[in-house]
């Protein structure tokens, strides 16, 4: 079949270049809708899009509308990679928190910025989830948005909408794991679990033989070393021994009461020396100016463009294949635990591996994980629903109590204070703080 694809978000400075490349290396005939609401943005992706067709001579057909809802109709595929507020409003969600001494190197999936995030992050979602279920209610749907597991949770329980979340973070381990192991990433077969940003490989095989003997080998090579990178993953790993996805620059955030004030390993401080904020906010600056100045020049695109950018290594378009085909092909996805982990709570929305075939991606059944492993992601998951209702009732309340069951916050005084602060830098969207008063 021909697919439809509406790209919603399509602004971002690096997604859509990567599934253009994507698509466009396949062959396949596609239509492809992009829809971004900031104007410019999405002018500058159309360009660009469109100079990548022209210079393959793709048999891509390309639209762009800043209304989702004139364009959703007929699409088979609906991808969403929106982040409200974009960078400017990421920086407050770091900023704020590091004047209380919060100091993280990312800010968008737990700690008070993931907690910010997903207050802005819900609402829109829902509302293109309800757009979706409207207009496209057989499309395959997919979230790359941060926080993850709230915003895909708060869609299954407001709309019910069948929303696949997908992120490359357990196939960037998958690859680091195999170069530790120095075997091809194709002969390693693993089982990875857990809340997105927290995924632990619990089983790792190489040709049939269990590798985490061998793992953990490599982890006490490594450990003699106290800095050597990734130090707090390694050091879990053989605690736990289960090794946890998307190494330090994620899993830290996890564990506040490790990295008070950002301290990190070797004197360093996270966000700062160590996997700097401040550096991620500015390449992301450069990569869309970057896009722009490809998108607006006269000239055509270099020949090397294709190999300089890659593509979007998330798998969107392998996991539409394997389902058109039924190919039973195994992906990471997140999916609300219907019984596949039995020792999580129900409907919370676990990364684990899923099975395609004609109907979507279901989650295999696992074993009950230990005990411990449940412990890391126990109140995370509860942190996760209660910032869903935080922003599915518009409740301060509940915003703070979220920021409480993070763990980042030093009192009860702290986390009000965080809160009413951060309500106020995104009150622009978050359209019940007006109502509150605060």
């Amino acid at each position: 079949m021909k697919e439809r694809i509406v790209l919603i978000g399509a602004g971002s400075a690096v997604f859509t270049r990567g599934l253009v490349a994507d698509l466009i290396t396949r062959g396949v005939e596609t239509e492809l809708v992009l829809v971004d609401s900031d104007p410019e943005a999405l002018a500058a992706a159309e360009k660009l899009t469109a100079k990548m067709i022209a210079s393959r001579q793709a048999p891509i057909q390309l639209s762009a509308s800043v209304d989702r809802r004139t364009v959703l109709a007929g699409a088979t595929v609906v991808i969403c990679t929106i982040g409200v507020g974009g960078r400017r409003a990421w920086e407050q969600d770091v900023f704020i928190p590091r004047k209380y001494g919060i100091i993280v190197p990312v800010g968008d999936t737990v700690g008070p910025g993931g907690s910010s995030r997903a207050l802005r992050m819900i609402p829109a979602m829902i509302a293109i989830a309800q757009d979706v279920l409207d207009l496209a209610p057989e499309a395959l749907f997919f979230n790359y948005g941060n926080p993850m597991a709230p915003v895909c949770r708060a869609i299954h329980k407001a709309t019910g909408a069948k929303v696949i979340g997908l992120c490359h973070g357990v196939n960037a381990v998958a690859a680091y794991l195999s170069r530790a192991l120095r075997v091809p990433q194709a002969d390693l077969h693993y089982t990875a679990v857990g809340i997105n940003h927290l995924t632990w490989f619990t089983a790792l095989r190489v040709n049939g033989q269990d590798a985490l003997p061998r793992l953990h080998e490599i982890a006490a090579e490594r450990l003699l070393d106290p800095y050597e990178g990734e130090p707090f993953s390694w050091r879990l790993f053989e605690l736990f021994h289960a090794f946890p996805a998307v190494l330090d620059r994620h899993v830290t955030e996890f564990f506040p009461q490790f990295f008070r004030e950002g301290a990190y390993y070797g004197g360093k401080t996270l966000g700062n020396e160590a996997f700097s904020f401040e550096d991620t906010i500015a390449g992301g600056d450069e990569t869309f100016e970057q896009m722009r100045t490809d998108a607006l020049a006269a000239e055509p695109l270099p020949t090397d463009y294709f190999e300089r950018i890659g593509g979007e290594h998330e798998q969107v378009l392998e996991i539409v294949e394997a389902i058109r085909t039924e190919r039973g092909t195994i992906f990471s996805a997140n999916l609300p635990n219907t019984g596949q982990v039995p020792n999580l709570p129900r409907e919370v929305i676990v990364e684990s591996p899923a099975v395609a075939d004609g109907s979507g991606l279901h989650a295999l059944a696992l074993p009950a994980l230990p005990a411990a492993l449940v412990g890391t992601l126990a109140t995370r998951y509860m942190w996760a629903e209660t910032i869903v209702e935080a922003a599915l009732e518009g409740s301060r309340t509940k915003f703070i109590q979220a920021l409480v069951l993070d763990g980042s916050v030093k009192s009860l005084e702290m986390a009000s204070s965080v809160a009413d602060e951060l309500l106020e830098a995104q009150a622009a969207y978050l359209p019940w703080v007006k109502r509150e008063g605060l």
